[in-house]
Formats: C-alpha cells, sequence, structure tokens
C-alpha cells in the first residue's frame, strides 16, 4: 500500500508542476493595456484581448498619449505596451530602456517603415527626400501633418533645430484619422502635402503615396525601416509569467494587420470584429501564440481557446 501510494505521489509530481510552471499570481487576472489611438495597436491590442478572455484573463485598454504611455509603465499603471515601434521611440525614450523603467518582450512586427511621405504627385514633381522640401516651402504651405500629440516629437524637434531647412515650419498636431481626412482632402484637390506614413496601414493601400528618403536622423535608415516591439512593466514576466509568455509569442505579419486595419477604417468592423475575423481566417497563429501557455486555471489553453474562438 505504501509503495502504490509513493508511487501514485512521484506520478502525480510532473503533472502538477506542469500545471503550476507558468503559474500566474492573482493579480495577474486582470491586465491593463495601452492604446494610443493608432489603428494598429488598436488591432494588436483587440487581439489580445479577445485570446485572452478566451483564456478567462481580462484585458483593459486606456487610450493615452506616449509620454503618459511610459511613464504609466514605469510607474505600474499599466501593464503592457504592444506599440514600441524603433527606432523612434528609443531614441525619444532612451532613459526608460537604460535605466530598466520597461521590460521588453520581443518583437511583435517586422518589416515596418515610419517617417514622412507626399503623394505620388508631389513626388514625381520634384520632392523625394527630407532636403527637397525647403524648396516647395511656399507649396506645402511651411506645414508638416503629424498625428496625436506626444508622437511627433521627432518632427518638432527636426523643426526647432532647423534641420533640412525646415526652421519655421509648423508641425500640425491631431489624430491619425484627422491627419487621413486632410491628406484625403489634399488629394482630391491635388493639392501639396506632407505627412507621417507608416506601414502597415491601409494607407499604403489606399494612397498613391512615396516615402522621403533622408530622414535617418529622425526616424531611422531605410525609410524609418522599423520593428514594432511589446514591452511591459518592470518585473511584470516574474509576476505573471503565464501571461508574459503569450505576449512573447504573440507576433503578427504586415500583411495581417493591414488587412485587420483595412477592415476597421474601411468598412467600419471595430477592433474586436477584426480580430476576430483576423483569428478565424489564420487559425495558424494560434498554434504559435499558444505554445506552451495555460488557461488562467493552469490547464493547457490551444484546444480550449481554439473551441471557443473557432467555432
Amino acid at each position: 500500500m505504501r509503495r502504490r501510494l509513493l508511487a501514485a505521489l512521484f506520478v502525480g509530481l510532473p503533472l502538477a508542476g506542469m500545471k503550476t510552471a507558468l503559474a500566474d499570481d492573482a493579480s495577474c487576472t486582470r491586465i491593463k493595456a495601452a492604446d494610443l489611438g493608432w489603428t494598429d495597436i488598436a488591432l494588436t491590442t483587440a487581439v489580445a484581448t479577445t485570446v485572452l478572455k478566451a483564456m478567462n484573463y481580462e484585458m483593459k485598454s486606456s487610450l493615452l498619449g506616449l509620454s503618459v504611455t511610459y511613464a504609466s509603465l514605469k510607474d505600474g499603471q499599466v501593464d503592457v505596451f504592444l506599440g514600441n515601434w524603433r527606432p523612434a521611440q528609443n531614441i525619444e525614450f532612451k532613459q526608460f530602456f537604460d535605466k530598466k523603467w520597461v521590460d521588453v518582450l520581443t518583437t511583435n512586427l517586422s518589416g515596418a517603415k515610419y517617417t514622412l511621405a507626399v503623394p505620388d504627385y508631389v513626388a514625381a514633381a520634384g520632392v523625394k527626400s527630407f532636403e527637397d522640401l525647403a524648396r516647395f516651402a511656399d507649396k506645402f504651405g511651411n506645414k508638416i501633418y503629424g498625428i496625436e500629440p506626444g508622437t511627433n516629437q521627432p518632427l518638432i524637434d527636426m523643426v526647432a533645430e532647423g534641420s533640412h531647412g525646415l526652421g519655421g515650419w509648423t508641425v500640425v498636431e491631431s489624430s491619425e484619422q484627422a491627419m487621413l481626412a486632410q491628406v484625403k482632402r489634399a488629394v482630391d484637390r491635388k493639392d501639396w502635402i506632407v505627412f507621417l506614413g507608416w506601414q502597415p496601414h491601409p494607407m499604403n493601400l489606399n494612397l498613391k503615396m512615396e516615402y522621403l528618403s533622408g530622414g535617418d536622423q529622425e526616424f531611422g535608415p531605410s525609410y524609418g525601416g522599423s520593428t514594432v516591439w511589446t514591452l511591459t512593466r518592470p518585473g511584470y514576466s516574474t509576476t505573471c509569467p503565464n501571461v508574459a509568455r503569450f505576449f512573447t509569442n504573440l507576433v503578427f505579419s504586415v500583411d495581417q494587420e493591414n488587412e485587420g486595419m483595412k477592415a476597421m477604417l474601411d468598412e467600419g468592423a471595430t477592433g474586436e470584429e477584426a480580430a476576430t475575423a483576423m483569428i478565424r481566417k489564420y487559425p495558424q497563429n494560434l498554434d504559435k501564440w499558444l505554445d506552451g501557455v495555460t488557461m488562467l486555471d493552469g490547464s493547457p489553453a490551444l484546444a480550449k481557446v481554439k473551441e471557443e474562438l473557432l467555432k
């Protein structure tokens, strides 16, 4: 009898160990995320929220400015942020990385870009680089159209320093949607406009546009060639290893993000609707995202999440 009891005990140990290997603290049940109001981050955050809900977690996102997002990660008011665009943000928020005020989990997107752009007819007229802008100041009205305040700092610094001959220009700050509406109006009238562009985004499908060279100092080389990274508050992976494992696995492609963002911007889908459509169209993503990830109760997540989301 004693041998049978010991055998049962030792047989059960690996299973117990598997169940608790990534066990999360009770505080991990609710996850606080930051959303900048950018469609790409709204989409990826919605994907995370949808999958985590199927895992019996709850994620809530707050609309914050970029500077507030970094401060909130540092202070522990936000758990996760899926929108660390590099190299631009790592220059602007260098001290947060140097002083370990945020933790870096993974690259969630490769092949992105982020720099100034113009309509194709403006490029055809001779505007190919940052250096060309000043020659046509009157046509542009000495204005560069950006997005949310707190996001355009490389452009504001560029103007303040007079780089590329752009001293005295104005950076018009608004929002992603307002900027794109301004671009559309200009394109419809064949007016000249220079604006902050990026990929992934449906603007690359909906607009005939060209990115400007020469912005290496502001946005990095290769036309602002970028990667997007996932950040957490300090120590989050230790406190919430299962959720952190999920976020580490959560990687996207430019093409899939373009599809999801187009559904949101052009077809009126909510973030949740676009996220659910992406998951159902590319169910193989779940195999990667949930590798080694458990439900809140510690049981394997993959089969249960597929049952919930692919029905």
